[in-house]
């Protein structure tokens, strides 16, 4: 079992928090969102099953905590992106390859309609639209935000990276309001 004991109880609590969530990510990858047990879980995490319940009731509840993770950390993600290059194309493309790598199942399905998901888009779709104060003057910035970010939703869908840079491609022309080839 890991040392998850630090200096202070709070530490320590953040500590198991985190090595739990840890431990849900590994067995999601390994097994998906549908073979995620509390045993697995507690032992991946090194904590007893009944240390577990103390932090989280049941399965759906470790599952949301690690999904507000996920959304919380491709925001910050995205939001580095753009700190290193200024560049809009390339917070869009990494948008777009987050969506491709973790395409909708029926398994995500609820965790997708939860209430972390949509204020995480709409967090998404605020930063988007203080990016795109310049790029039009004929449409609010949220409103071509929120285009891109269902747009680019759909690069769950594609089958390569080669046609998740293409969508990028018609987005950014569609955003720009280029004319068609």
């Amino acid at each position: 079992m890991p040392k998850l004991w630090t200096d202070t109880i709070a530490g320590h609590r953040e500590s198991v928090r985190e090595a739990v969530l840890d431990a849900t990510a590994s067995v999601v990858a390994e097994r998906g969102l549908t073979g995620v047990t509390m045993s697995a879980v507690a032992q991946r995490a090194g904590v007893g099953r009944a240390t577990l319940y103390k932090y989280f009731p049941d399965v759906e509840s470790i599952l949301t905590a690690w999904h507000q993770r996920q959304v919380a950390d491709h925001l910050r993600q995205l939001t580095e992106i753009w700190t290193e290059t200024g560049r809009l194309e390339a917070v869009l493309e990494a948008y777009a390859f987050i969506c491709h790598e973790h395409p909708p199942s029926e398994p995500a399905a609820s965790l997708h309609r939860s209430e972390h998901v949509a204020r995480g888009r709409e967090q998404l779709v605020d930063f988007l639209a203080g990016l795109m104060t310049d790029v039009r003057d004929d449409v609010p910035a949220k409103e071509l935000a929120t285009y891109c970010v269902h747009a680019l939703g759909a690069a769950g869908a594609v089958p390569s990276k080669a046609a998740v840079r293409r969508l990028v491609a018609v987005v950014l022309s569609g955003l720009r309001g280029e004319a068609g080839r």
